[in-house]
C-alpha cells in the first residue's frame, strides 16, 4: 500500500483516539504514569511520564492545565503547563499554548502565538563509542608497557 501507509505503533496513527481521557471538569492531584495516548483537558497537579518511551503521546487540550514535570516522547500542547517539558522525540506547541518552564526537545514545531517562559533546549542522544578490540584494563596495561619501553630505550 503506497498511499496513507503508517507504522502501527506510530503516535500519529493513534492521534484521533485517546487510550486515557481526563475531561475538563476533572482535577487530579498526583503523578501520572501511562502508556499509549493520554489526552488531558482538565487540571493535573503532579508529574506526568510515559512508561513506554518510544510511541507514547500526550496531548494537553485547550482547557488542559498541568502543574508539574512532563517527560513523554511525543507531546502536543494546546493548553498550559507550569513546569519543565521533556519531549524525547517530538513536541508541538500550538498557537494558544503557554509554558512556564524549560522545554527540552529533540524535534519541535511551534505555531505563531505559542509562549514559552523559560529556556528551549535542544537535546540529542550522544552515540556511545565502543572499543571492541580489548577491555579497558588491557588498554591501560599496554599504555603503561609502552611508556616503560620508551623509558628503557632512553
Amino acid at each position: 500500500m503506497m498511499f496513507g501507509s503508517q507504522k502501527k505503533n506510530s503516535p500519529k496513527a493513534k492521534a484521533g483516539a485517546a487510550d486515557t481521557l481526563i475531561c475538563k471538569q476533572t482535577k487530579i492531584i498526583g503523578d501520572i504514569s501511562f502508556n499509549g495516548v493520554l489526552y488531558i483537558d482538565g487540571h493535573v497537579k503532579g508529574d506526568i511520564f510515559a512508561e513506554e518511551m518510544e510511541s507514547s503521546l500526550l496531548t494537553i487540550g485547550t482547557n488542559g492545565y498541568v502543574e508539574g514535570q512532563i517527560s513523554v516522547p511525543h507531546i502536543v500542547i494546546l493548553g498550559r503547563v507550569k513546569g519543565d517539558v521533556r519531549a524525547t522525540e517530538h513536541v508541538e506547541l500550538m498557537a494558544d499554548s503557554r509554558i512556564e518552564g524549560n522545554v527540552y526537545y529533540k524535534l519541535m514545531e511551534m505555531a505563531m502565538g505559542a509562549e514559552v517562559n523559560g529556556q528551549m533546549l535542544h537535546t540529542v542522544e550522544k552515540q556511545k563509542l565502543l572499543d571492541h578490540h580489548r577491555p579497558t584494563s588491557a588498554k591501560k596495561d599496554s599504555a603503561t608497557k609502552l611508556d616503560d619501553d620508551k623509558i628503557e630505550q632512553d
